[in-house]
Protein backbone atom coordinates (compact mmCIF):
# COMPACT_ATOMS: atom_id res chain seq x y z
CA UNK A 1 0.00 0.00 0.00
CA UNK A 2 1.57 3.75 -1.19
CA UNK A 3 1.89 6.13 1.56
CA UNK A 4 0.69 8.51 -0.77
CA UNK A 5 -2.43 7.61 -1.24
CA UNK A 6 -2.82 7.98 2.86
CA UNK A 7 -3.60 10.06 5.00
CA UNK A 8 -1.69 10.26 8.71
CA UNK A 9 -3.59 10.81 11.67
CA UNK A 10 -3.12 11.10 15.45
CA UNK A 11 -3.22 8.41 17.80
CA UNK A 12 -6.22 9.74 19.31
CA UNK A 13 -8.58 10.14 15.97
CA UNK A 14 -7.16 5.67 15.80
CA UNK A 15 -8.27 4.88 19.17
CA UNK A 16 -11.81 6.90 18.81
CA UNK A 17 -12.39 5.17 15.34
CA UNK A 18 -11.83 1.70 16.60
CA UNK A 19 -13.68 2.18 20.06
CA UNK A 20 -16.81 2.17 17.82
CA UNK A 21 -18.98 -0.19 16.41
CA UNK A 22 -18.47 0.55 13.10
CA UNK A 23 -18.34 -2.82 10.66
CA UNK A 24 -16.29 -1.21 7.86
CA UNK A 25 -13.78 0.45 9.95
CA UNK A 26 -11.22 1.89 7.42
CA UNK A 27 -7.40 1.15 7.78
CA UNK A 28 -5.60 4.22 10.14
CA UNK A 29 -1.69 4.54 9.96
CA UNK A 30 0.32 6.46 12.88
CA UNK A 31 3.65 8.15 12.46
CA UNK A 32 5.36 5.89 15.11
CA UNK A 33 9.14 5.48 16.47
CA UNK A 34 11.33 3.00 15.05
CA UNK A 35 13.24 1.18 17.82
CA UNK A 36 15.71 0.02 15.44
CA UNK A 37 17.36 3.55 13.59
CA UNK A 38 15.34 5.44 16.24
CA UNK A 39 13.63 6.93 12.77
CA UNK A 40 10.15 7.46 12.70
CA UNK A 41 8.16 4.71 10.63
CA UNK A 42 4.83 4.05 9.95
CA UNK A 43 1.94 2.39 12.04
CA UNK A 44 -1.18 0.73 10.31
CA UNK A 45 -4.27 0.00 12.33
CA UNK A 46 -7.22 -2.29 11.36
CA UNK A 47 -9.96 -2.95 13.65
CA UNK A 48 -11.84 -5.88 12.61
CA UNK A 49 -14.03 -9.50 13.12
CA UNK A 50 -12.41 -12.96 12.32
CA UNK A 51 -16.74 -14.39 11.91
CA UNK A 52 -17.75 -16.60 15.04
CA UNK A 53 -14.36 -16.23 16.84
CA UNK A 54 -13.47 -12.79 17.64
CA UNK A 55 -12.99 -9.20 17.37
CA UNK A 56 -9.65 -8.34 17.21
CA UNK A 57 -7.43 -5.19 16.46
CA UNK A 58 -4.25 -5.51 13.48
CA UNK A 59 -1.53 -3.21 13.59
CA UNK A 60 1.63 -3.57 11.56
CA UNK A 61 4.75 -1.84 11.75
CA UNK A 62 7.08 -0.64 8.76
CA UNK A 63 10.19 1.06 8.89
CA UNK A 64 11.56 2.96 5.15
CA UNK A 65 14.47 3.95 6.18
CA UNK A 66 16.09 0.63 7.76
CA UNK A 67 13.02 -2.21 6.65
CA UNK A 68 12.30 -2.97 10.19
CA UNK A 69 8.90 -4.36 10.63
CA UNK A 70 6.34 -6.67 13.02
CA UNK A 71 2.93 -7.18 13.17
CA UNK A 72 0.23 -7.71 16.54
CA UNK A 73 -2.74 -8.46 16.90
CA UNK A 74 -4.75 -7.87 20.29
CA UNK A 75 -7.84 -8.56 20.96
CA UNK A 76 -10.98 -6.34 21.77
CA UNK A 77 -13.75 -8.27 22.73
CA UNK A 78 -14.00 -9.55 26.67
CA UNK A 79 -12.38 -12.04 28.17
CA UNK A 80 -13.41 -15.27 28.31
CA UNK A 81 -15.55 -17.36 31.57
CA UNK A 82 -12.19 -19.55 32.07
CA UNK A 83 -8.71 -19.99 30.73
CA UNK A 84 -7.88 -22.19 28.09
CA UNK A 85 -4.93 -25.16 28.00
CA UNK A 86 -4.02 -26.79 24.47
CA UNK A 87 -1.60 -28.95 24.28
CA UNK A 88 -0.61 -30.81 20.98
CA UNK A 89 1.83 -33.44 20.45
CA UNK A 90 4.20 -33.71 17.66
CA UNK A 91 5.75 -36.55 15.87
CA UNK A 92 8.72 -36.73 14.46
CA UNK A 93 8.51 -36.28 10.28
CA UNK A 94 5.22 -34.91 10.60
CA UNK A 95 5.46 -31.26 8.40
CA UNK A 96 1.78 -31.42 8.10
CA UNK A 97 0.95 -30.62 11.48
CA UNK A 98 3.63 -27.82 11.51
CA UNK A 99 1.35 -26.04 9.60
CA UNK A 100 -1.73 -26.04 12.11
CA UNK A 101 -3.05 -22.09 12.49
CA UNK A 102 -2.39 -20.67 16.31
CA UNK A 103 -4.25 -17.74 17.67
CA UNK A 104 -1.99 -16.63 20.24
CA UNK A 105 -3.46 -13.52 22.29
CA UNK A 106 -1.05 -11.27 24.56
CA UNK A 107 -1.59 -13.26 27.48
CA UNK A 108 -0.82 -16.44 26.34
CA UNK A 109 2.13 -18.49 27.26
CA UNK A 110 4.02 -21.45 24.99
CA UNK A 111 6.15 -24.11 26.60
CA UNK A 112 7.96 -26.79 24.78
CA UNK A 113 8.51 -29.49 27.89
CA UNK A 114 10.80 -31.70 26.17
CA UNK A 115 13.78 -28.94 26.19
CA UNK A 116 12.11 -27.04 28.98
CA UNK A 117 11.89 -24.07 27.24
CA UNK A 118 9.09 -21.08 27.66
CA UNK A 119 7.67 -18.17 25.80
CA UNK A 120 6.79 -15.52 27.90
CA UNK A 121 3.18 -13.55 27.13
CA UNK A 122 5.58 -10.34 26.87
CA UNK A 123 8.44 -11.91 24.80
CA UNK A 124 5.78 -12.62 21.72
CA UNK A 125 2.47 -10.62 21.79
CA UNK A 126 -0.85 -11.06 20.44
CA UNK A 127 0.03 -13.21 16.92
CA UNK A 128 -2.12 -15.16 14.34
CA UNK A 129 0.18 -17.64 13.34
CA UNK A 130 1.50 -21.33 12.93
CA UNK A 131 3.21 -23.51 15.09
CA UNK A 132 6.13 -23.49 12.56
CA UNK A 133 6.13 -19.60 12.02
CA UNK A 134 6.11 -19.21 16.59
CA UNK A 135 9.23 -21.70 17.15
CA UNK A 136 11.06 -19.97 13.99
CA UNK A 137 10.47 -16.20 15.68
CA UNK A 138 11.46 -17.69 18.98
CA UNK A 139 14.74 -19.04 16.99
CA UNK A 140 15.19 -15.73 15.34
CA UNK A 141 14.90 -13.92 18.91
CA UNK A 142 17.83 -16.19 20.41
CA UNK A 143 20.36 -15.75 17.55
CA UNK A 144 19.70 -12.06 17.10
CA UNK A 145 21.82 -10.90 20.27
CA UNK A 146 24.64 -14.57 19.69
CA UNK A 147 27.37 -12.45 18.33
CA UNK A 148 27.40 -9.81 21.38
CA UNK A 149 26.95 -13.33 24.06
CA UNK A 150 30.15 -14.73 22.17
CA UNK A 151 31.77 -11.49 23.19
CA UNK A 152 30.99 -11.15 27.09
CA UNK A 153 29.99 -15.00 27.59
CA UNK A 154 31.34 -17.39 25.63
CA UNK A 155 29.94 -20.35 27.49
CA UNK A 156 26.57 -19.29 27.72
CA UNK A 157 26.60 -18.51 24.08
CA UNK A 158 28.10 -22.02 23.18
CA UNK A 159 24.96 -23.35 25.28
CA UNK A 160 23.08 -21.22 23.44
CA UNK A 161 23.78 -22.79 20.53
CA UNK A 162 23.49 -26.23 21.20
CA UNK A 163 20.05 -25.59 22.35
CA UNK A 164 19.08 -23.28 18.94
CA UNK A 165 19.97 -27.08 17.14
CA UNK A 166 17.27 -28.70 19.23
CA UNK A 167 15.03 -25.76 18.78
CA UNK A 168 14.95 -25.46 15.04
CA UNK A 169 14.79 -29.40 14.72
CA UNK A 170 11.47 -28.76 16.57
CA UNK A 171 10.20 -25.98 14.18
CA UNK A 172 11.07 -28.21 10.94
CA UNK A 173 9.50 -31.50 12.17
CA UNK A 174 13.01 -33.52 12.86
CA UNK A 175 12.20 -34.22 16.64
CA UNK A 176 9.45 -35.21 18.28
CA UNK A 177 7.79 -32.39 20.95
CA UNK A 178 5.05 -31.47 22.69
CA UNK A 179 3.24 -27.65 22.03
CA UNK A 180 1.57 -26.53 25.05
CA UNK A 181 -0.35 -23.26 24.95
CA UNK A 182 -1.61 -22.04 28.21
CA UNK A 183 -4.03 -18.52 27.83
CA UNK A 184 -5.22 -17.47 31.61
CA UNK A 185 -7.52 -15.00 29.43
CA UNK A 186 -9.34 -18.07 26.89
CA UNK A 187 -8.87 -16.38 23.60
CA UNK A 188 -5.74 -18.46 21.93
CA UNK A 189 -6.76 -21.55 20.03
CA UNK A 190 -5.03 -23.81 18.14
CA UNK A 191 -6.57 -25.57 14.79
CA UNK A 192 -8.28 -28.81 14.92
CA UNK A 193 -8.13 -29.57 10.98
CA UNK A 194 -10.49 -33.28 12.27
CA UNK A 195 -13.38 -30.89 13.98
CA UNK A 196 -15.75 -31.41 14.60
CA UNK A 197 -14.27 -34.76 15.33
CA UNK A 198 -11.69 -34.89 18.42
CA UNK A 199 -8.49 -34.47 17.59
CA UNK A 200 -6.03 -37.37 19.09
CA UNK A 201 -3.34 -35.23 19.25
CA UNK A 202 -4.96 -32.57 20.61
CA UNK A 203 -5.91 -31.87 24.13
CA UNK A 204 -8.30 -28.97 25.17
CA UNK A 205 -8.57 -28.11 29.01
CA UNK A 206 -10.64 -25.14 30.37
CA UNK A 207 -9.74 -23.85 34.15
CA UNK A 208 -10.42 -21.63 36.54
CA UNK A 209 -8.16 -18.47 36.88
CA UNK A 210 -6.12 -18.35 40.09
CA UNK A 211 -6.38 -14.64 41.84
CA UNK A 212 -3.05 -13.83 40.65
CA UNK A 213 -3.77 -14.42 36.95
CA UNK A 214 -6.37 -12.69 37.43
CA UNK A 215 -4.80 -9.44 38.81
CA UNK A 216 -2.32 -9.80 36.04
CA UNK A 217 -5.55 -9.32 33.73
CA UNK A 218 -7.12 -6.00 35.28
CA UNK A 219 -9.23 -8.19 37.62
CA UNK A 220 -10.50 -6.48 41.04
CA UNK A 221 -8.58 -9.15 43.38
CA UNK A 222 -9.04 -9.06 47.21
CA UNK A 223 -5.51 -8.51 48.19
CA UNK A 224 -6.02 -11.32 50.91
CA UNK A 225 -5.79 -13.97 48.34
CA UNK A 226 -2.98 -12.54 46.95
CA UNK A 227 -1.45 -12.31 50.40
CA UNK A 228 -0.89 -9.12 50.51
CA UNK A 229 -1.98 -6.51 53.19
CA UNK A 230 -5.10 -4.83 53.15
CA UNK A 231 -5.75 -1.06 52.96
CA UNK A 232 -7.82 0.83 55.65
CA UNK A 233 -10.70 0.65 53.08
CA UNK A 234 -10.63 -2.35 52.04
CA UNK A 235 -10.47 -3.53 55.88
CA UNK A 236 -13.48 -1.18 56.62
CA UNK A 237 -15.72 -3.14 53.64
CA UNK A 238 -14.60 -6.70 55.44
CA UNK A 239 -15.29 -5.37 58.42
CA UNK A 240 -19.15 -4.29 57.32
CA UNK A 241 -20.85 -7.74 57.03
CA UNK A 242 -24.23 -6.30 55.78
CA UNK A 243 -22.47 -5.12 53.11
CA UNK A 244 -20.98 -7.97 52.53
CA UNK A 245 -24.43 -10.69 52.25
CA UNK A 246 -27.61 -9.55 52.68
CA UNK A 247 -30.26 -12.31 53.58
CA UNK A 248 -33.73 -12.01 52.16
CA UNK A 249 -36.57 -14.72 53.75
CA UNK A 250 -38.67 -16.30 51.12
CA UNK A 251 -41.82 -15.89 53.28
CA UNK A 252 -40.49 -11.80 53.70
CA UNK A 253 -40.53 -11.49 49.74
CA UNK A 254 -42.72 -14.13 48.61
CA UNK A 255 -42.41 -16.23 45.79
CA UNK A 256 -42.81 -14.01 42.89
CA UNK A 257 -40.41 -11.51 44.11
CA UNK A 258 -38.03 -14.17 44.74
CA UNK A 259 -38.69 -15.23 40.54
CA UNK A 260 -38.18 -11.19 39.97
CA UNK A 261 -34.66 -11.41 41.97
CA UNK A 262 -33.30 -14.23 40.05
CA UNK A 263 -34.90 -13.77 36.74
CA UNK A 264 -33.60 -10.34 36.38
CA UNK A 265 -29.90 -11.21 36.48
CA UNK A 266 -30.54 -14.75 34.57
CA UNK A 267 -32.53 -15.86 30.69
CA UNK A 268 -36.02 -16.84 31.02
CA UNK A 269 -34.68 -20.00 30.29
CA UNK A 270 -33.05 -20.87 33.55
CA UNK A 271 -35.48 -19.67 35.56
CA UNK A 272 -38.23 -21.18 34.08
CA UNK A 273 -36.50 -24.81 34.36
CA UNK A 274 -35.28 -23.85 37.65
CA UNK A 275 -38.61 -22.91 39.47
CA UNK A 276 -41.01 -25.29 38.05
CA UNK A 277 -38.96 -27.23 40.80
CA UNK A 278 -38.79 -25.18 44.22
CA UNK A 279 -38.86 -21.63 45.33
CA UNK A 280 -35.56 -20.74 46.95
CA UNK A 281 -36.23 -20.69 50.45
CA UNK A 282 -33.26 -17.41 50.91
CA UNK A 283 -32.09 -15.53 48.19
CA UNK A 284 -28.66 -14.17 48.85
CA UNK A 285 -26.79 -10.82 47.64
CA UNK A 286 -23.32 -10.09 47.86
CA UNK A 287 -20.76 -7.59 46.57
CA UNK A 288 -18.66 -9.09 43.42
CA UNK A 289 -16.56 -7.82 40.40
CA UNK A 290 -17.69 -7.86 36.89
CA UNK A 291 -16.33 -10.13 34.67
CA UNK A 292 -16.38 -8.16 31.32
CA UNK A 293 -14.93 -4.64 33.34
CA UNK A 294 -14.30 -5.13 36.10
CA UNK A 295 -16.36 -2.66 38.24
CA UNK A 296 -18.34 -3.70 41.15
CA UNK A 297 -21.35 -5.36 41.01
CA UNK A 298 -23.79 -7.79 42.82
CA UNK A 299 -24.49 -11.45 42.73
CA UNK A 300 -27.61 -13.30 43.83
CA UNK A 301 -27.10 -16.86 44.83
CA UNK A 302 -29.59 -19.14 46.56
CA UNK A 303 -29.86 -23.25 47.03
CA UNK A 304 -32.56 -25.10 45.60
CA UNK A 305 -33.26 -29.26 45.77
CA UNK A 306 -33.98 -30.82 42.62
CA UNK A 307 -36.75 -33.71 42.33
CA UNK A 308 -34.78 -37.16 41.55
CA UNK A 309 -31.50 -35.22 41.64
CA UNK A 310 -29.79 -33.00 44.49
CA UNK A 311 -29.42 -30.13 45.89
CA UNK A 312 -27.99 -27.26 43.55
CA UNK A 313 -26.35 -23.56 44.12
CA UNK A 314 -27.25 -20.87 41.39
CA UNK A 315 -25.75 -17.92 41.43
CA UNK A 316 -26.32 -14.86 38.71
CA UNK A 317 -24.59 -11.62 38.66
CA UNK A 318 -25.55 -8.60 36.78
CA UNK A 319 -23.25 -5.14 36.05
CA UNK A 320 -25.03 -1.83 36.03
CA UNK A 321 -22.36 -0.22 34.29
CA UNK A 322 -21.58 -2.35 31.13
CA UNK A 323 -25.14 -4.39 31.09
CA UNK A 324 -22.75 -8.03 31.72
CA UNK A 325 -24.79 -10.35 32.67
CA UNK A 326 -24.14 -14.16 33.69
CA UNK A 327 -25.38 -17.06 35.36
CA UNK A 328 -23.44 -20.46 36.78
CA UNK A 329 -25.48 -23.59 38.37
CA UNK A 330 -22.95 -25.42 41.15
CA UNK A 331 -24.03 -28.87 42.84
CA UNK A 332 -24.29 -29.10 46.41
CA UNK A 333 -23.18 -31.81 49.41
CA UNK A 334 -20.74 -34.02 48.79
CA UNK A 335 -18.44 -35.55 46.28
CA UNK A 336 -20.55 -38.45 44.81
CA UNK A 337 -18.36 -41.98 45.18
CA UNK A 338 -19.20 -42.79 41.52
CA UNK A 339 -19.29 -41.15 37.87
CA UNK A 340 -23.02 -41.58 35.94
CA UNK A 341 -23.79 -41.59 32.57
CA UNK A 342 -27.13 -40.49 31.26
CA UNK A 343 -28.47 -41.76 27.85
CA UNK A 344 -31.65 -40.49 26.62
CA UNK A 345 -33.46 -41.47 23.16
CA UNK A 346 -34.81 -38.46 21.30
CA UNK A 347 -37.97 -39.41 19.41
CA UNK A 348 -40.53 -36.66 19.68
CA UNK A 349 -40.82 -32.74 20.33
CA UNK A 350 -41.34 -33.76 24.33
CA UNK A 351 -37.93 -34.84 24.42
CA UNK A 352 -36.58 -32.02 22.77
CA UNK A 353 -38.42 -30.31 25.65
CA UNK A 354 -36.87 -32.05 29.05
CA UNK A 355 -35.25 -30.46 31.29
CA UNK A 356 -30.99 -30.69 31.26
CA UNK A 357 -28.75 -29.81 33.62
CA UNK A 358 -25.16 -30.33 32.85
CA UNK A 359 -22.22 -29.63 35.20
CA UNK A 360 -18.78 -27.96 34.26
CA UNK A 361 -17.41 -31.63 34.48
CA UNK A 362 -19.78 -33.16 32.01
CA UNK A 363 -19.06 -34.13 28.84
CA UNK A 364 -21.42 -34.70 25.48
CA UNK A 365 -21.95 -37.47 23.14
CA UNK A 366 -23.95 -37.83 19.88
CA UNK A 367 -23.28 -41.45 18.27
CA UNK A 368 -25.00 -40.51 15.46
CA UNK A 369 -23.02 -37.90 14.57
CA UNK A 370 -19.69 -39.03 15.82
CA UNK A 371 -19.78 -35.54 17.98
CA UNK A 372 -18.02 -35.61 20.96
CA UNK A 373 -17.36 -32.70 23.45
CA UNK A 374 -14.61 -33.32 26.04
CA UNK A 375 -15.84 -32.25 29.90
CA UNK A 376 -15.67 -28.54 30.55
CA UNK A 377 -17.21 -27.68 27.12
CA UNK A 378 -20.09 -25.35 27.43
CA UNK A 379 -19.13 -25.37 31.28
CA UNK A 380 -21.95 -25.68 33.43
CA UNK A 381 -25.19 -24.72 32.05
CA UNK A 382 -29.34 -25.05 32.45
CA UNK A 383 -31.24 -26.09 29.52
CA UNK A 384 -33.58 -27.99 28.00
CA UNK A 385 -32.17 -30.56 25.00
CA UNK A 386 -33.03 -28.71 22.39
CA UNK A 387 -31.55 -25.48 23.98
CA UNK A 388 -28.10 -27.99 24.20
CA UNK A 389 -27.84 -28.95 20.56
CA UNK A 390 -28.33 -25.00 19.83
CA UNK A 391 -25.39 -24.13 22.12
CA UNK A 392 -23.27 -26.76 20.82
CA UNK A 393 -24.04 -25.62 17.37
CA UNK A 394 -22.98 -21.66 18.72
CA UNK A 395 -19.95 -23.26 20.08
CA UNK A 396 -18.58 -25.18 17.56
CA UNK A 397 -18.89 -22.02 15.12
CA UNK A 398 -17.62 -19.77 17.60
CA UNK A 399 -14.25 -21.80 18.06
CA UNK A 400 -13.95 -23.01 14.59
CA UNK A 401 -15.60 -20.36 12.62
CA UNK A 402 -13.05 -18.29 11.51
CA UNK A 403 -11.20 -21.29 9.97
CA UNK A 404 -14.56 -21.17 7.09
CA UNK A 405 -12.99 -18.05 5.47
CA UNK A 406 -11.20 -18.08 2.05
CA UNK A 407 -8.20 -20.20 2.95
CA UNK A 408 -10.51 -23.27 3.72
CA UNK A 409 -10.23 -25.35 0.71
CA UNK A 410 -13.67 -26.29 -1.27
CA UNK A 411 -13.47 -30.13 0.63
CA UNK A 412 -13.24 -29.11 4.45
CA UNK A 413 -15.87 -26.59 4.04
CA UNK A 414 -18.45 -29.01 2.27
CA UNK A 415 -17.80 -31.49 4.99
CA UNK A 416 -18.44 -28.12 7.68
CA UNK A 417 -21.42 -27.35 6.03
CA UNK A 418 -22.41 -30.95 5.79
CA UNK A 419 -21.88 -31.83 9.22
CA UNK A 420 -23.71 -28.20 10.21
CA UNK A 421 -26.87 -28.95 8.51
CA UNK A 422 -26.63 -32.79 10.07
CA UNK A 423 -26.64 -31.27 13.61
CA UNK A 424 -29.63 -28.52 12.55
CA UNK A 425 -31.22 -31.87 11.29
CA UNK A 426 -31.47 -33.46 14.47
CA UNK A 427 -33.82 -30.49 15.87
CA UNK A 428 -36.06 -31.48 13.02
CA UNK A 429 -36.89 -35.33 14.42
CA UNK A 430 -37.04 -36.42 11.03
CA UNK A 431 -34.88 -39.48 12.50
CA UNK A 432 -34.63 -40.27 16.01
CA UNK A 433 -31.18 -39.97 17.90
CA UNK A 434 -29.10 -40.22 21.15
CA UNK A 435 -27.94 -37.52 23.58
CA UNK A 436 -25.43 -39.18 26.44
CA UNK A 437 -23.82 -37.45 28.97
CA UNK A 438 -21.29 -38.22 31.04
CA UNK A 439 -20.81 -36.79 34.44
CA UNK A 440 -17.33 -38.24 36.14
CA UNK A 441 -18.90 -36.50 39.72
CA UNK A 442 -22.55 -37.38 38.64
CA UNK A 443 -23.85 -33.27 38.61
CA UNK A 444 -25.71 -33.54 35.90
CA UNK A 445 -29.72 -34.18 35.15
CA UNK A 446 -32.34 -35.26 32.33
CA UNK A 447 -36.08 -34.97 33.67
CA UNK A 448 -38.29 -37.50 33.04
CA UNK A 449 -41.11 -36.66 30.71
CA UNK A 450 -43.52 -38.97 32.89
CA UNK A 451 -44.35 -38.11 36.28
CA UNK A 452 -42.41 -41.28 37.89
CA UNK A 453 -38.98 -41.52 36.79
CA UNK A 454 -39.28 -45.28 36.11
CA UNK A 455 -41.92 -45.05 33.55
CA UNK A 456 -39.78 -43.22 31.58
CA UNK A 457 -37.89 -45.71 28.91
CA UNK A 458 -36.49 -43.30 26.73
CA UNK A 459 -34.12 -42.35 29.77
CA UNK A 460 -31.55 -44.60 31.14
CA UNK A 461 -28.98 -43.30 34.31
CA UNK A 462 -25.67 -45.48 34.72
CA UNK A 463 -23.13 -45.78 37.52
CA UNK A 464 -20.08 -46.57 36.78
CA UNK A 465 -16.63 -46.41 38.85
CA UNK A 466 -14.26 -43.64 37.98
CA UNK A 467 -10.90 -44.54 36.67
CA UNK A 468 -7.80 -43.48 38.13
CA UNK A 469 -7.28 -40.45 35.00
CA UNK A 470 -10.64 -39.53 36.09
CA UNK A 471 -9.89 -39.04 39.82
CA UNK A 472 -6.36 -37.42 38.84
CA UNK A 473 -8.02 -35.02 36.49
CA UNK A 474 -10.27 -34.54 39.11
CA UNK A 475 -8.14 -33.27 42.13
CA UNK A 476 -9.66 -36.78 44.36
CA UNK A 477 -6.27 -38.84 44.52
CA UNK A 478 -4.66 -36.22 46.34
CA UNK A 479 -7.14 -35.37 48.39
CA UNK A 480 -7.10 -36.60 52.04
CA UNK A 481 -9.79 -36.09 54.76
CA UNK A 482 -8.17 -38.18 57.78
CA UNK A 483 -7.77 -35.06 59.58
CA UNK A 484 -11.52 -34.31 59.34
CA UNK A 485 -12.79 -37.34 59.88
CA UNK A 486 -11.00 -37.72 63.06
CA UNK A 487 -11.78 -34.42 63.95
CA UNK A 488 -15.70 -35.32 63.62
CA UNK A 489 -15.31 -38.39 65.47
CA UNK A 490 -13.87 -36.89 68.41
CA UNK A 491 -16.57 -34.19 68.12
CA UNK A 492 -19.34 -37.28 67.79
CA UNK A 493 -17.46 -38.78 70.99
CA UNK A 494 -17.48 -36.33 73.68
Amino acid sequence: MENSGEKMVDVRSVVEAISTDNENAPLYQVESLCMRCTKNGTTRFLFTEIPHFRKILLSAFECSHCGERNNEVQFAGELQPSGCFYSLHFSAGDQKMLNRQVVKSESATVKIPELGFEIPPEAQRGSLSTVEGILTKAVDDLQALQEERKKVDSQTAEAIDQFLLKLNACATGESSFTFNLDDPAGNSFIENPFAPSPDPSLTIKFYKRSPEQQAALGYLVDPSQLGESCDEESIEEIKNPSDQMKGELHGSIGAAAGHRAIAQVNSAEIAENLFRYSTPEEVMTFPSTCGACAARCETRMFVTNIPYFQEVIVMASSCDACGYRNSELKPGGRIPDKGKKITVCVKNVNDLSRDVIKSDTAGVRIPELELELASGTLGGVVTTVEGLISKICENLERVHGFTFGDSLDDSKRSKWQDFRGRLNKLLSLKEPWTLIIDDALANSFVAPTTDDIKDDHQLTFEEYQRSWEQNEELGLNDMDTSSADAAYDTTDGS
